[in-house]
């Protein structure tokens, strides 16, 4: 039995915990909006779930209350304690390894199909998003669930054409389905960031056939390295680009941003 759970903000101040800034966190105690968060990936009840950066708990006890398995990896080992008083509460559903998640191997930790779900530190977000996505294909995650910066939310989920559309954008969707499924005020943070965070939810679905990963990765670096300059100059240095251009009639005066994920993809194709 898990037991009444004592509100967020005592077990903080009862381990005597703070967000640390070089650790880039921030806590959120607000219940409802931690329940709302552990909702986003669908009914979790038997599922495993992979966490990231859990602090003192509170998005953890959110997903053990929807019934996951939950696996979390926490670095500070201030928030251990913590985080120890909640797996005595949840013995067999809750997993705690201290370590950095930038080091570790994941798929090993987690097994096939865990949902990954996080209040990421800002520090790390986007480090661990670019490593998720390039995981093998199909993934081993079957979701992910991720906080960041608003701004970095938006890079995510844009078009083409788009100011915020870049290589992030095409590494998250031409072999993904990235959407913003909540927007939280910076209030709902202990201490308040400076910036408004979003919530955003990505599956998986079948890679394209016929590109390499890696070929996407130098394409997308090359187009978006000089954003300002027309694709004849951002992608000369790589072998066979111009051509490729060429053969799918797309301008080379053209710039990066201007290029569908659907077009990267066809650009890639003719690399591989």
């Amino acid at each position: 039995m898990s037991g009444a759970a004592e509100p967020l903000r005592e077990v903080i101040a009862r381990h005597g915990l703070s967000a640390s800034k070089a650790l880039g966190q921030n806590f959120i105690l607000d219940r409802q909006l931690l329940a709302r968060i552990a909702a986003i990936p669908g009914p979790l009840q038997n599922q495993r779930v992979y966490e990231v950066g859990p602090g003192p708990g509170g998005l953890t006890r959110a997903l053990l209350d929807a019934g996951a398995s939950v696996v979390a990896v926490e670095r500070d080992r201030r928030c251990i304690p913590a985080l120890a008083e909640l797996m005595d509460a949840f013995p067999e559903r809750l997993a705690l390894v201290e370590d950095d998640a930038l080091e570790i191997d994941e798929r090993a930790l987690a097994g096939e199909g865990a949902h990954v779900v996080a209040n990421l530190p800002y520090n790390v977000g986007t480090a661990l998003l670019l490593r998720w996505l390039g995981a093998d294909w199909p993934p081993w995650w079957r979701s992910l669930t991720l906080m960041f910066q608003k701004e970095v939310a938006e890079r995510i989920v844009a078009g083409a054409g788009s100011p915020a559309y870049g290589r992030l954008s095409v590494a998250a969707q031409w072999r993904s389905t990235p959407r913003i499924a909540l927007t939280v005020n910076r209030s709902a943070f202990v201490p308040p960031p400076k910036v408004t965070s979003a919530v955003v939810h990505i599956v998986p679905r079948e890679q394209p056939e016929g590109v390499h990963p890696d070929v996407m990765e130098r394409l997308t670096q090359a187009a978006f390295g000089q954003r300002r300059k027309m694709l004849r100059s951002t992608l000369k240095a790589l072998p066979g680009a111009l051509d490729a251009l060429e053969y799918l009639n797309l301008d080379p005066q053209r710039r990066a941003e201007t290029l569908s994920v659907h077009d990267f993809v066809r650009l890639a194709r003719l690399l591989s």
